[in-house]
């Protein structure tokens, strides 16, 4: 009963212009498909160098038996001579290669043969030198790092969405290291590609949460996840069909040319232009929110209101000029939150593209390994979904990264002819982390004000790339011991989810806008913890609760 009544006062109901942001609607799922897609090819160009630059087989060359066409499998090539090691000839040898022209002396090798030349290492020549190949997955981290902490600062600055448009297309840049010779030349313009695209990450993620009310800020975090692990499967099976490098990279580099359409089509963040004083062109961006949504409001009132009321509407009353870099980083509750925030998605990444470059060095075959460790992403997202709904936001993340730590730690514990309990424990693993992941983005988002949420969130992905630019070297600590990576992810893990023990909730609560406003909540949570009350009761829809 009254389901009809409901309807009907819901399609008249007058909404109030600070509602319009709240509502989510058609706009908000066509701006959620518009962030969505650059997030699916950046992700396939940020992990090319998976399958790019793998290993192959390969061997040393002999001349005198491989002549001008050599072939990878011969019946002559000493078995007990290792790939990097070139066997020696018979002082009398008679012209004819079998297993008895060498002495078994070795010597070093200066060329190879590779069994196929599906790679970059096969034509950048990188073989014996695996430090080489590792070198690209950390190049282009570091890249990242670059564009995470300068999109950052664009952001505030110029805008989220030129951000986004110019980020997005510059993976086209990607198309360059097809035509390369040198090796150098091939992880310039990796670290380039990268320095570019990787702004697509926050700028993106930043124009979702701020044109989504506070009840949908988990669920924008959770579908741009989604996104990532689409643009991973996707990435996976173009591989498994189309294993030559050049036109792998081809395929995942060409249609970012697309996003500058992008131009006309994503609209710029309103809450952005109410705090840049570009009040015609946010009350420009709130009409056409409220006309695609259907929402009704007063037009009169909306067109003729304002800078001081709009602002008003926003809980920005108090807000008269831009925030100074100095009054951001002077505030101690912003530096504890930056500096937990920052240990956390380090961890983050560090572990997921950790246990995705581990994937492939999995019994079996490697593209269905990172498959399986990509689609474990999947279920972890669900989790995250309905624990941060309903338990909050820190809790889920404290006692998912514990969990996750210890799973990396059991799976290095694990004898390794147990294969099965040992890929178990790292697909769980996989699982936490990926729920992990999505939650500490939407944290990071909650946790800062708008004013400097661009930049800090920057900072934020700084650490979090610095992670990503470590995950590629890890596997170098096999051979010290097989259970060292496991284990300093694990200890990662662990500590991050110890952090979060200093950090406040930020459940069913409303955005905060600047600095003061993040002070004063935590002043009055401290008050109403104490039984004090509320010390500005004007303030509690604004107020983040401290735990």
């Amino acid at each position: 009963m009254g389901t009809k009544k409901d309807k009907a006062a819901e399609k008249n109901k007058v909404y109030d212009i600070s509602e319009v942001t709240e509502f989510f609607g058609r706009f908000q799922k066509m701006q959620f498909l518009y962030c969505c897609l650059p997030a699916i090819f950046v992700t396939m160009i940020n992990i090319n160098y998976v399958f790019a630059v793998g290993d192959v087989n390969y061997r040393c060359r002999i001349p005198e038996c491989d002549g001008n066409q050599p072939e990878y499998s011969q019946p002559w090539w000493p078995g007990s001579v290792d790939r990097c090691s070139r066997p020696v000839l018979e002082d009398h040898w008679n012209g004819t290669c079998s297993n008895t022209s060498f002495t078994g002396a070795v010597e070093k090798c200066s060329s190879w043969v590779y069994e196929s030349n599906n790679t970059v290492v096969a034509e950048l020549d990188l073989a014996c030198q695996p430090w080489k190949s590792n070198l690209v997955g950390t190049v282009h981290s570091a890249g990242m790092v670059l564009s995470m902490t300068i999109s950052g600062w664009l952001s505030d600055k110029f805008g989220r969405k030129p951000t986004l448009v110019i980020c997005s297309i510059g993976g086209i840049l990607g198309h360059l290291k097809t035509f390369v010779t040198a090796y150098y030349q091939y992880i310039i313009i990796e670290f380039l590609e990268a320095a570019i695209t990787g702004g697509t990450y926050s700028a993106a993620m930043v124009i979702m949460i701020e044109s989504s009310g506070k009840d949908h800020r988990v669920l924008a975090g959770v579908i741009f996840a989604y996104a990532i692990y689409v643009g991973e499967v996707i990435f996976a099976c173009i591989a498994m069909v189309s294993s030559y490098w050049k036109t792998l990279i081809r395929i995942i580099c060409s249609p970012p040319i697309l996003f500058l359409s992008y131009t006309f089509l994503i609209k710029e963040s309103p809450r952005w232009q109410i705090l840049n004083n570009k009040i015609e062109q946010a009350k420009e961006t709130l009409l056409v929110i409220a006309d695609t949504n259907k929402l009704n409001i007063d037009r009169h009132d909306f067109i003729n209101i304002d800078e001081a009321k709009l602002k008003n509407k926003f809980n920005l009353g108090s807000y008269e000029k831009k925030e100074s870099w100095k009054r951001v980083f002077t505030s101690k509750e912003i530096w504890k939150r930056l500096l937990v925030l920052m240990v956390c998605r380090f961890t983050a990444s560090f572990v997921y593209y950790g246990l995705m470059v581990n994937s492939v060095w999995l019994p079996g075959d490697k593209y269905t390994n990172f498959l399986l460790a990509t689609v474990m992403s999947f279920p972890g997202e669900l989790v995250a979904l309905v624990l941060m709904n309903k338990c909050g936001r820190r809790l889920p993340l404290l006692y998912g990264y514990i969990l996750c730590g210890a799973l990396c730690i059991g799976s290095a514990c694990v004898p390794e002819d147990a294969v099965w309990a040992k890929i178990t424990l790292f697909l769980l693993g996989k699982m936490f982390i990926a729920a992990c992941f999505t939650g500490a983005i939407t944290y990071t988002m909650e946790l800062f004000p708008t004013s400097a949420r661009g930049t800090l969130m920057g900072l934020c992905s700084f650490m979090s790339r610095i992670g990503g630019m470590l995950a590629p070297i890890t596997p170098i600590l096999t051979p010290i011991h097989p259970a060292l990576p496991a284990c300093f992810f694990g200890a990662s893990a662990v500590l991050s989810g110890i952090c979060l023990l200093f950090t406040p909730e930020t459940r069913n609560l409303p955005l905060m806008d600047t600095v003061d406003q993040v002070e004063i909540s935590v002043k009055q949570a401290k008050r109403e913890k104490k039984g004090l009350g509320s010390e500005n009761p004007g303030f509690e829809d604004t107020a983040v609760t401290s735990l």
